[in-house]
C-alpha cells in the first residue's frame, strides 16, 4: 500500500505580506502535525487577488521564482515538515509574466514549475492584462509522495487538462484557486466549480483537491467575496472532505495510491479510450464550418 494524506487550505489574504505569509505558514504546520503529506495553498496567497481590475503598478508585484519570498520561506518548511508544497505565485519572466506554480517536494527541492495555461478575461478576473498563457505545458511531478498534476484556478473547468496530466501519470491532482462572488453575473458558482472537478476525479478515477481563499476583497469599482469551500474529492468523484465558506481552516483526506491504480485499471476507461476519434479537440468547434 502506498498511503498518502492529502491536505486542502483556506484563508483570507490582506496587503500585510508578513503577516499573510505567517498566516499561511501556520495553517501549513497544523496541517502537517494532522498527518498530511501534501498540502495545497491557494492561488496567489501572498496578498489580496489584485487581478480584479487592470493596475499598472500591481505589474511590478511579479518577482522571479528564486526571489519569491513564499517560494523561498516554504523551501525550508517543506524541508523541515517533510510535506509536498505546490506554491502559486505571480512570476517575473523578462518581458512577460505568469501565474506559475513551484513544486517543491518533500525535501524542499524544487522539482519544477507550471505556468498557468488557461488565462479567464472579465471584471473581478481580469488576468490577461496581467499574465500570458503559460508555455510549459501540462506538468507532472514524481515526488515523495506521488505522481502529481497542478492545474491552476481557471485551468480547472477543462477536462483536457486533466484527462492530459492523467494520461503523464498523475495520480493526485490539485488545483490552487481564487474564486468568489460573481457581481456582474448575479450566480453562486460554488456548485458548478465544485461539480466541474468532482468530474474531472471521477473521469480520471484519482484524487483531487480544491484550495481556494475566503473573505472579502474590494478594489476599485468592483468586489468579491471568495467563498472558500476548498475541498478533497476520492477517485469516485464523491467529496470526502470539506471546508465551509468563511472559515480559515484545512481539511485531509487519507488514500491508497495504489488501490486507486488497480481501481483505475479495473475500469477500463484508459484502455477503451480511441485518441484516433478525438481530432475535433484539436478546432475551435463548428463555428462557421460547413455541415458534414
Amino acid at each position: 500500500m502506498r498511503k498518502v494524506t492529502l491536505a486542502a487550505t483556506q484563508f483570507a489574504c490582506s496587503w500585510n505580506a508578513e503577516e499573510t505569509l505567517d498566516k499561511a505558514e501556520k495553517i501549513v504546520r497544523d496541517a502537517a502535525a494532522a498527518g498530511a503529506n501534501v498540502i495545497l495553498l491557494q492561488e496567489l496567497f501572498e496578498r489580496p487577488y489584485f487581478c480584479k481590475t487592470h493596475k499598472y503598478e500591481y505589474l511590478h508585484l511579479a518577482t522571479k521564482m528564486e526571489d519569491n519570498p513564499a517560494v523561498k520561506r516554504f523551501q525550508s518548511i517543506a524541508g523541515e515538515l517533510h510535506v509536498v508544497l505546490p506554491i502559486c505565485f505571480y512570476e517575473d519572466a523578462g518581458n512577460l509574466a505568469f501565474n506559475c506554480v513551484a513544486m517543491i517536494d518533500a525535501d524542499g527541492k524544487i522539482l519544477g514549475k507550471y505556468r498557468k495555461t488557461h488565462i479567464p478575461d472579465g471584471v473581478p478576473y481580469a488576468e490577461k492584462f496581467y499574465f500570458a498563457p503559460g508555455d510549459t505545458g501540462f506538468r507532472v511531478w514524481d515526488t515523495r509522495f506521488g505522481k502529481i498534476g497542478v492545474g491552476i484556478c481557471w485551468d480547472q473547468w477543462f477536462p483536457e487538462a486533466a484527462r492530459c496530466m492523467a494520461l503523464m501519470g498523475a495520480e493526485i491532482l490539485l488545483y490552487p484557486t481564487a474564486i468568489g462572488s460573481e457581481p456582474d453575473l448575479g450566480i453562486d458558482s460554488m456548485p458548478h466549480w465544485r461539480n466541474c472537478m468532482q468530474g474531472h476525479a471521477a473521469a480520471n478515477i484519482m484524487p483531487l483537491v480544491a484550495s481556494n481563499r475566503v473573505g472579502y476583497e474590494e478594489q476599485d469599482y468592483t468586489n468579491i467575496t471568495f467563498y472558500g469551500s476548498s475541498f478533497i474529492a476520492g477517485p469516485d468523484g464523491e467529496i470526502v472532505a470539506s471546508a465551509d465558506r468563511e472559515s480559515e481552516t484545512f481539511v485531509t483526506a487519507q488514500f491508497d495510491l495504489d488501490a486507486v491504480a488497480s481501481m483505475r485499471r479495473e475500469w477500463g476507461v484508459f484502455r477503451d479510450r480511441r485518441p484516433e476519434m478525438y481530432g475535433e479537440l484539436l478546432t475551435m468547434g463548428e463555428t462557421g464550418k460547413d455541415e458534414r
